[in-house]
This record gives structure tokens, sequence and C-alpha cells, in this order.
């Protein structure tokens, strides 16, 4: 009787437990989609910081002041910042005027295959093609993916003042955590292979997004597309990504290849979007990450809808690196390795433990 007792209170507890955990997801996911503009800064502040951070503490081990490594960092970024504003922006003006021209010559394309799908016997309502197939709209997603962007971004002063003073406190907080603890010599080797963990990927995935980048402004400036470094710029940004990011990325760009300079032209643009994605997101990155950094495409997609959802294009930018940071999290404690092992990819879980409790035993 005694052990009845006890084990349903303990199934009320898990489920009370469960209850309140629900609670509070609700309860935070609420709370990110009512303060998205503040959210959002302060992810981009976090990004740009994690990408700063390698150089100030290189810097700072050549005997660099800290105050000084930080200046000359953030004033790289500025001159960065404002070169690729300055360009893309101008390409983005440009992109957005003519951008009813666009939309009218689409609107005739479709009005043309209705004409031939008449032909072939096949009738489609003007609502249909107006409705469902205007390929326009896709043009005008892009230039509203880019005006959320550009809200952020119009806070660049904040967002830079964030980073300064997160590189400022970032040699310094371990400092401080061990005097608040009141043990100087105390290491912590979870929370130091949780931020190496992050910074690495997110130095990588920059890298490599960076890549991608370049490569396709060149490859659709070779093909004659217009806007070829917006389009590089998107791909840059979603290649973020992994495996989504090149496919929307493409859209846009093809759509315009297409009604520009036609189907030839059009497939080119196809294929070496193709060949960019498929050698950097399966040979290259693989071998530079590591296949226990990865998530898999079902989480991926869900993240894309979830955080894209909760903080606009930022979130749909940053999805992947938000969500591979609760990866890292979960995996530095063996209480929460399971999440992580549902939220990687199709490596084995036991593969995936036995390298996390290496990484964790290395640091001590």
């Amino acid at each position: 009787m005694i052990k009845k007792l006890m084990a349903e209170e303990n199934s009320s507890s898990r489920g009370t437990r469960f209850l309140v955990i629900a609670a509070a997801i609700v309860i935070i996911i609420y709370g990110i989609n009512q303060a998205q503009s503040v959210v959002a800064l302060f992810l981009v502040s976090v990004f740009l910081a994690l990408i700063g951070t390698p150089p100030v503490l290189w810097m700072e081990r050549k005997h660099v002041p800290s105050f000084v490594a930080v200046m000359i960092v953030i004033a790289v970024m500025i001159t960065l910042l404002l070169t690729i504003g300055a360009v893309v922006g101008s390409s983005l003006n440009t992109f957005s005027e003519v951008l009813p021209f666009y939309q009218a010559r689409m609107h005739e394309q479709v009005l043309a295959l209705k004409a031939l799908l008449a032909t072939k016997h096949v009738v489609v309502t003007e609502k249909v093609l107006a409705e469902y197939l205007n390929p326009g709209s896709v043009i005008s997603l892009v230039a509203g993916f880019f005006a959320g962007m550009s809200s952020v971004l119009s806070d660049i002063i904040l967002v830079l003042l964030t980073v300064t003073f997160i590189l400022l406190e970032a040699s310094s907080f371990p400092i401080k955590l061990r005097s608040v603890l009141g043990d100087p010599q105390r290491n912590f080797p979870q929370v130091t292979k949780f931020v190496n963990d992050i910074r690495r990927y997110m130095i990588i995935k920059t890298i490599i997004s960076l890549i991608a980048g370049v490569t396709i402004g060149l490859w659709l400036y070779v093909l004659g597309v217009d806007f070829p470094i917006l389009w590089g710029f998107v791909a840059f940004l979603l290649h973020y990504i992994p495996n989504l990011g090149q496919i929307l990325a493409a859209i846009p760009a093809v759509l315009l290849a297409l009604l520009q300079l036609g189907p030839g032209s059009a497939a080119l643009a196809a294929a070496g979007y193709l060949v960019v994605g498929f050698t950097l997101g399966n040979v290259v990155e693989p071998r530079l990450m590591g296949r226990q950094l990865g998530l898999s495409t079902l989480v991926v997609f869900l993240s894309l809808m979830l955080w894209g959802g909760l903080l606009g294009p930022i979130g749909v930018v940053l999805c992947v690196p938000i969500t591979m940071s609760l990866k890292f999290a979960f995996e530095s404690s063996e209480r929460t390795q399971w999440i992580a092992v549902l939220l990687g990819s199709e490596k084995s879980p036991e593969s995936i433990l036995q390298v996390s409790k290496k990484g964790i035993h290395s640091d001590t």
C-alpha cells in the first residue's frame, strides 16, 4: 500500500513538473514575441560579439590593452558594416525602384502561360494564376525581408555599443564569476565547452557563408543576372540555414534570371546554387565542424518556422545558430543530453554522447 501511494505521488509530481515546464515555455515564447525588437537587437549584438571575441583575446595575449583591442575590433566592424551597407544598400534601392517593372513582366509571363495551357486544353482561371502561380509575390517577399532587416540594422549604433560592452566583459567575466563563488581557482569545464563550441560554430559558419555569398555573386555576375551583389548577400545570410537556406536564396535569383535571360541562364543559375550548396554543405562544412555539430533537417525546418515567426527576418537568419546554442547547452549536462540527441543529425546517439563526454573531460 505504501509503495503504491509513493508511486502515485511520484507520478503526480512528474505530471506537475511537466505542466510547470510547459507553462514556463509558453510564457517565455510569449515574452520573446512581445519584445521582438529588443531580443533581435540583442541576438545581433551577441552574434557580432562572438565573431569579434577571438581577435580581441588574441591581441590581449600579445599584451595589447583590453580597451585598445576592443576599439580596434569595433573600428573594423564599423568599416565593414558601412562598406556592406553602402554597396548592398545601393543595389537594394535600385532593385526597389525597378521592382514594379519586374512584377509587370512576370504578370505578362503568367498570362502567356495561361495562353499556352489553353492550347493544351488546360483551362486555368485568372484568379488561380494571380493568387497561386504569380511569381511576383516571391520578389515582393524578398523586398519585405530586406525591409525587416533594415529596421533592425537602423539601430546599428545601439548594436555596436552593446557589442563593445560584451567584448569588454568577455575576458573579465570568468574572474568575476570565480570571485562571486569565492573560489579563485575554480574551473567551469561545461561552461567553457559551451562557449567554445558556440564561438567555433559561429566563426566557421560565417566563413563558409561568406564563401557561398561571394561565389554565388560572382557566378550570377558572369551569367549577367541583374543585382548579383544583392543575391550574393542573400545567399550569405541564408546559408546559415543548412539545406533549406540555399533553396530559399536561389528562388528569387533564378526567377529573375528566367525573366531577364531565359530558361538556359535560369538553369545555369540554379546549377550554380546546387553546386555551391552541395560542396559547402555536404563536403567542406562537415569536415571542418564534424558531423556531431549538425541538426536534423526536421529540426532546421521547425526552428526556421519558430524563430522566424517570433523574431522576423533576424530570426530567419539566426534560427539555426540559436538552435545550435540550445543544443550545445543541452549537451553540456548529462541530464539533458537526450534532448541534444533528438536535435542532432543522423549520427548515432552513442557517438554524440561520447563526443560530449570527451569534450567535458578534456576541459577538466
